[in-house]
């Protein structure tokens, strides 16, 4: 009698982001909305590969011709997991990255994967981990436009350059206190957002003052998402934030688009309650956790 024999789970890297999005795209695709960042990251490595310090990290894991799980890093950036539902093929991409050698700063991820992910890491690396962040993630297809405050939305350009590395410094030292958060490389995002276009930066102003920021880019098969958003703390609990992300998704929308996504911090309920006011539906949660 013949029994027939498992084959073991195989993971599979790739050099090209283009190539690699042709192989998970449909993966991706079939949990859009939750991906969006996935997505997004691969969105930017097609148009400049410098935005990853390093070769990046691009691979699938397969059992046969099915994917299973699907993950990506752009050094010096987290890990980043999508949404998978077979535990044996997270535990298949953990042992691959260690007998790898591969060293994680962290990783993110759907909060049951990711706990799946960091728990066999930590048992097999010796790295502690710890949960630094928990967010949400958001999908809009309609605007609901907020009361308006005074002022108006604009494009912004080259002009205001040294504003959004003020802004993205910033943004930075509030939404993520414990990352390295150097000028320099805030100066080349914002130099690539406009050399590249991938990134359009759109600003509230009232007369003539910037007050608010907010960032769309990183697109999906049907989509783009909306951040970094920032307002200064002398401008905030006067609306503009949200005015400024209605007004800027909409105009995603205006385009042919179907979807707006964002990202918020779970700690922050203003900001759950605003983007859902004007018409933002989450989606899933998302963890954040560092090694060591």
């Amino acid at each position: 009698m013949w029994f027939a024999t498992r084959m073991p789970l195989s993971v599979i890297r790739h050099d090209d982001a283009g190539e690699f999005l042709d192989r998970v795209g449909g993966f991706l695709s079939d949990h859009e909305a939750e991906n969006n960042l996935l997505f997004g990251i691969l969105d930017g490595l097609r148009r400049d590969r410098s935005i990853s310090d390093g070769p990046p990290l691009l691979a699938e894991v397969r059992d046969g011709d099915e994917i299973l799980a699907v993950a990506l890093r752009t050094p010096p950036r987290n890990l980043v997991l999508a949404v998978c539902q077979a535990p044996a093929a997270i535990d298949a991409l953990v042992d691959d990255l260690v007998a790898a050698g591969e060293a994680l700063p962290g990783a993110l991820g759907p909060v049951d994967a990711i706990h799946r992910f960091v728990v066999r890491w930590t048992a097999l690396t010796g790295q502690p981990n710890r949960r630094q962040l928990g967010e949400r993630a958001f999908r809009l297809s309609r605007v609901i436009p907020p009361m308006a405050p005074a002022g108006e939305m604009r494009l912004a350009g080259a002009g205001d350059f040294q504003l959004l590395v003020d802004w993205l410094i910033a943004f930075t030292g509030e939404a993520l206190p414990e990352e390295d958060n150097e000028v320099l490389d805030a100066e080349r995002a914002v130099r690539r957002w406009l050399d590249h276009g991938y990134r359009r930066n759109y600003l509230w102003e009232v007369d003539g003052e910037a007050v608010s920021w907010a960032g769309a880019g990183g697109r999906t098969p049907h989509g783009t998402r909306i951040g970094p958003v920032y307002t200064p703390p002398e401008h905030r609990r006067r609306g503009y934030a949200g005015a400024l992300v209605a007004a800027a998704s909409q105009a995603q929308l205006d385009e042919g688009l179907e979807f707006c996504f964002l990202f918020t911090d779970l700690a922050n309920p203003t900001s759950n309650h605003v983007y859902q006011a004007i018409g933002y539906e989450p989606v899933t949660d998302i963890d954040v956790y560092v090694f060591g």
